[in-house]
């Protein structure tokens, strides 16, 4: 004979708490992959790479300023500075950018991140904005740290207000090429469970079409040569540096809304792309 059923009181209560939303979910995910980027919460292991970079670049600041405040004058203009370490960003955005996403695609966490709140163009938009906030600060640091050193060793507050106006087109610059370069990169690396063949993709995505660029601009000769620097996302990039920042540069002709308007078109594209990726990736 079969024993009656007995009903269990287990104190299930529903959840009454406040309910923190779509806002939350996303603020809480652009933090956790700003971290992730620096490794920060993770092992060594995870730190040595961007932490490494973010060294290089603080060092070579470092020079600078001493150089600067023995001479006297001037070594390198902030945009000039943001132009030579261009291609440390390139570095940096692939190592970064695999482990914003293709971590998350290989341990098979996207349905529980799509789950509601968070939408698909959400979690894409978030990681987006925390890689451009990071390769900003990849730029934007060193400047500071120049900027400081010229400071401290100027003779009043007039020099220190010129130094600044000085660094206000490099932080402008820094973002664009942050903009820019976020966007490519985080495009690239989406397409990849595996962060090594991610972090190839991000670096052919900036190199490949590099050395089209320069037998273009070889064998062709007229204003017309320049815009094959719109070609390539760091020639891009400095070209619009050039435009905006350096106008006096004979470099890229009479072109530079030219290369404005590409930059903005490159960026919008892979955004595009990366928010059609996500909206068909596996749940």
């Amino acid at each position: 004979m079969s024993e009656p059923s007995v009903i269990h009181d287990i104190g299930y209560q529903r959840y009454a708490g406040d309910r923190l939303g779509r806002p939350y979910a996303i603020r809480s995910l652009y933090e956790h992959s700003v971290r992730t980027a620096y490794g920060l919460g993770r092992g060594v292991k995870a730190k040595i790479f961007p932490w490494s970079i973010v060294g290089i670049m603080l060092l070579v600041a470092a020079i600078i300023a001493a150089i600067q405040s023995q001479l006297g004058e001037r070594v390198v203009s902030y945009v000039g500075f943001v132009d030579s370490v261009q291609t440390v960003s390139m570095i940096f955005v692939a190592i970064v950018a695999p482990e914003l996403v293709s971590r998350d695609l290989r341990a098979g966490v996207l349905p529980l991140y799509f789950s509601r709140p968070l939408r698909r163009s959400d979690y894409a938009l978030t990681k987006y904005a925390a890689l451009t906030s990071v390769v900003w600060l990849l730029f934007a640091v060193p400047l500071i740290v120049i900027f400081a050193g010229a400071a401290f060793g100027a003779d009043g507050i007039k020099p220190v207000w010129h130094e600044f106006q000085d660094l206000l087109p490099g932080l402008a610059y820094a973002a664009i090429c942050a903009v820019v370069h976020a966007a490519v990169a985080l495009l690239a690396a989406s397409f990849s469970k595996r962060r090594a063949f991610a972090a190839a993709a991000v670096v052919a995505a900036f190199l490949v079409t590099l050395p089209v660029v320069g037998a273009i601009r070889g064998i062709y000769s007229g204003d017309g040569r320049h815009l094959a620097m719109a070609l390539n996302p760091l020639s891009l990039t400095n070209a619009v540096g050039t435009w905006l920042f350096e106008p006096g540069r004979d470099q890229i002709g009479g072109y530079g809304w030219v290369f404005g308007v590409a930059a903005v078109a490159l960026t919008g594209w892979c955004i595009a792309l990366l928010l059609a990726r996500y909206r068909r990736v596996a749940s």
